[in-house]
């Protein structure tokens, strides 16, 4: 009888010492799983300041861009010489008879519109000639290699292709320049 009633403390007591190791296993699982959130959620976080790090740092880039283009516009507006686009003309009449115009301007006269002679010649060729030898050339070098049964054909094909574009292309930036006057 004693060694039933052993036998019997001594199950209860191991079922009860099962149940406390499951007890403390679900116990350490959630402990790990929280620790495991925790985790992620740190990594989020530097995840999150690493990423504000980089737009402060793009956004410092960006300025610093600017303000370098800004210098750099300024140093070439400072160091270019300024043109004067528009010249006005005015003779005077050193007769001491009225002014046999009709004109009301004091014996002064103004010998044609302002904007034909504020065009300023520039030396050097223009953007349009330069345009056409370049396109000619690569139109020529282009056609030349994509014609692979008559080059010579694919050539002058390519160069004329190439030289009207280089000459459009060229004759507009020439108008941008002010070298030529826009259409109208």
């Amino acid at each position: 009888m004693k060694k039933i009633v052993l036998a019997g403390f001594l199950s209860v007591f191991l079922i009860t010492a099962c149940k406390k190791d499951d007890r403390t296993a679900e116990k350490s699982l959630d402990e790990q799983k929280l620790e495991f959130q925790a985790r992620q959620l740190e990594i989020e976080k530097q995840k999150l300041a690493i990423e504000k790090e980089k737009l402060v740092y793009e956004a410092q880039k960006k300025a610093d861009s600017i303000s370098e283009t800004r210098k750099k516009v300024a140093a070439e507006n400072n160091s270019k010489p300024q043109v004067i686009r528009e010249t006005r003309t005015v003779y005077r009449d050193r007769t001491t008879h009225s002014n046999s115009g009709g004109g009301s301007n004091g014996g002064y006269a103004d010998n044609g519109s302002s904007a034909s002679q504020g065009t300023t010649q520039k030396k050097g060729m223009s953007k349009a000639a330069k345009g056409t030898i370049i396109g000619t050339v690569g139109g020529a070098a282009v056609g030349a290699i994509v014609a692979k049964n008559n080059r010579g054909l694919g050539a002058v094909i390519g160069g004329v292709v190439g030289g009207a574009t280089g000459y459009t292309i060229g004759r507009s930036q020439d108008r941008k320049d002010g070298r030529v006057q826009p259409r109208r």
